[in-house]
């Protein structure tokens, strides 16, 4: 078989991935634990593979011991002033979900965007905003060029369309969680308790 090995390509979307963590605004960052943490309740949104990340996110908050909800889902309840809505959408523009993340600033709710395009819809009336960069960085060595404009969508046959937003996604979240631990002096154990044990 032709291409290239599975291993070199988790290696250039490892470090894809670590050269956006470089470029997250360290007082964005701030600004988001400080509003998870003042919300009396979180909603998570997205659609797609974005929705897939904000569930995933979703289970660490409840894990964490955050009253935490998925919107759509059939036991999410009504939103109140002062929750906080986090969004997940790479380009801020999502009609669905940007038309429900008005909803949530007209309920009087707060609202987080994690998201490669800041100056959009949902960017727009965020109170909060994590932007991870979708820019195509500069590269020297031609023969890896190929790759990374596959990962960022320029092609379809490899890592098409949002991998490389929805990926970094999942490692911010994972490590926002980590950092929520560490703030709310919160122990594995403590999240052993709150971890499903019908399944």
């Amino acid at each position: 078989m032709t291409g290239h090995e599975v291993q070199d390509m988790m290696r250039l979307m490892a470090s894809k991935i670590a050269s956006i963590a470089d470029s997250i605004s360290k007082e964005e960052v701030e600004l988001f634990l400080n509003e998870i943490l003042c919300g009396k309740r979180i909603y998570v949104l997205g659609a797609g593979r974005s929705g897939l990340v904000a569930k995933a996110f979703a289970m660490r908050l409840m894990h964490l011991g955050l009253q935490c909800f998925v919107v759509g889902e059939t036991v999410t309840p009504a939103m109140a002033e002062g929750d906080v809505l986090v969004v997940f959408s790479g380009s801020g523009k999502t009609k669905t979900v940007a038309e429900l993340a008005e909803t949530a600033k007209e309920i009087g709710g707060r609202l987080c965007l994690i998201t490669s395009n800041k100056d959009s819809r949902i960017g727009r009336i965020a109170d909060s905003v994590l932007v991870i960069e979708s820019h195509r960085d500069e590269v020297k060595d031609e023969s890896v060029e190929f790759e990374i404009r596959q990962m960022m969508g320029e092609h379809k046959s490899f890592a098409p369309l949002g991998t490389i937003f929805e990926t970094a996604c999942m490692v911010l979240a994972d490590a926002i969680v980590s950092r929520l631990m560490e703030i709310t002096e919160t122990d594995v154990e403590d999240l052993k308790c709150r971890h499903a044990n019908i399944e």
